[in-house]
């Protein structure tokens, strides 16, 4: 690893891509503790118990109980990255066509996603806005200091949407999942008190069994870290043998290769969007108080309640059925094989090779989406049996901290192995 590391840095271009991160991650963390005027904080503080405040809490970095200005963290970009994938998949024809269209369309897709983002967060900064102020959490009750409040929450998502995209161009990894990753790891500090305070302080507190108790903790997260990136690792190898052709003077011989298939394709991603969805009813709802709707939901659909966890379960599977066909195009595989001469042993070129890969792929994402269901639900039942209500140690920011550092990892390594350098992950 220090030979790994050491090499990093000999690389001009990948030291300034990783000294780059990591300043936009320390303004990130620098504004996370800038705090907008007009906010009574210790009501705020002192309103922790309540679910859905302190998942915003854990996804801003601890910015949400500062209220600082970014406070709504990524999640109006999150949203509208979700409408927008789910707009391609045949909804629009529009967005189809860009789809297919390559870089430019891409690029027109991402402008629709940036002027969704301001819409959703000023719709976020405003129903936040209503709300403190329905609940007596701002000590100014002037129109124009809720419009002021409702701008600069605005200001703030939209600065992180830019931080994300200056990563992803000019730093390393996917920004986005950075700064969300930064914000996951920065709240552990709180869950260590936590521990702390409900294990070792106390009279009636045995020092054996507390620190028996951490030991199982530790043991626990190391062992569902090692099965979550051992999963995440996995793939499913579909052979494949090229025939003999000649292209001009040039004669090439037929080779065996495979096509690499995840297991979880979709990473962390249908997890991000599962929760990101399941929000939006529970943050309308706080909205709406005292209908019979809004009730219903605030009383059965808070995060962390039975009936939020069932449908986080029933949507990161669907999510990543539907992100993983995005990924993975069957038909644009078969085409590209039958194009190269290319065939999988005992299958037909052509529409038997697609039904295949689509069946291959049909069977390893049921255990994938599974996986991750699982995952997402496991660390919530086990701090609970506990004792422990920590957001920052559940199964989504487990998934989101793996995947995030995988992926991270694998672009790092893929630029050293182009320069005949040792990589992170060794086969």
């Amino acid at each position: 690893m220090g030979t790994t590391i050491a090499n990093l840095w000999r690389l001009k271009h990948l030291r300034n891509r990783i000294l780059f991160t990591l300043f936009v991650l320390a303004v990130y963390r620098i504004g996370s503790y800038i705090p907008i005027p007009g906010i009574n904080l210790n009501a705020l503080t002192s309103g922790q118990n309540n679910a859905l405040f302190n998942l915003l809490n854990m996804f801003s970095g601890g910015a949400f109980y500062r209220f600082s200005i970014f406070a709504m963290s990524v999640t109006p970009y999150i949203t509208a990255s979700i409408i927008v994938q789910l707009l391609q998949s045949g909804v629009v024809a529009r967005f189809e066509e860009w789809q297919k269209e390559g870089e430019s369309g891409r690029q027109k897709l991402t402008q629709v996603t940036r002027y969704l983002t301001v819409v959703f967060g000023l719709l976020q900064a405003g129903g936040l806005t209503f709300t403190f102020a329905h609940s007596g959490l701002l000590t100014t009750h002037q129109w124009w200091g809720y419009i002021t409040i409702v701008i600069v929450l605005t200001a703030g998502d939209i600065l992180l949407m830019w931080f994300g995209e200056m990563i992803t161009e000019k730093g390393v990894g996917n920004g986005i999942s950075i700064l969300i990753f930064v914000g996951i790891i920065s709240q552990f500090g709180q869950f260590g008190q936590e521990v702390y305070s409900k294990w070792f302080v106390g009279q009636n507190q045995h020092l054996f069994l507390s620190f028996l108790r951490v030991a199982i903790l530790l043991i626990g997260t190391i062992i569902l870290f090692a099965v979550i990136v051992y999963v995440q690792q996995a793939e499913r190898r579909i052979p494949v043998q090229y025939a003999k052709r000649v292209v001009g003077r040039t004669v090439y011989s037929g080779q065996q290769t495979h096509i690499p298939l995840k297991v979880n394709a979709a990473g962390v991603i249908p997890v991000i969007f599962a929760v990101s969805l399941l929000i939006l009813p529970y943050t309308i709802a706080t909205y709406f108080q005292g209908r019979a709707w809004s009730t219903f939901i605030l009383r059965y659909l808070y995060p962390s309640s039975w009936w939020f966890i069932g449908l986080e379960v029933l949507l990161i599977i669907a999510f990543t059925f539907f992100y993983t066909h995005v990924q993975i195009n069957p038909q644009q595989l078969a085409e590209q094989l039958q194009k190269h001469a290319g065939y999988i042993p005992g299958v037909r070129p052509g529409a038997e090779t697609e039904a295949y890969i689509v069946s291959v792929v049909n069977r390893i994402t049921v255990f994938g989406s599974l996986f991750l269901g699982v995952i997402s639900v496991l660390p919530f039942v086990l701090l609970e049996g506990m004792n422990l209500q920590s957001f920052s140690i559940t199964g989504t920011s487990l998934l989101i901290i793996v995947g995030v550092s995988l992926q991270t990892l694998q672009q790092l390594e893929g630029q050293l192995l182009q320069r005949n350098y040792r990589g992170f992950i060794r086969q």
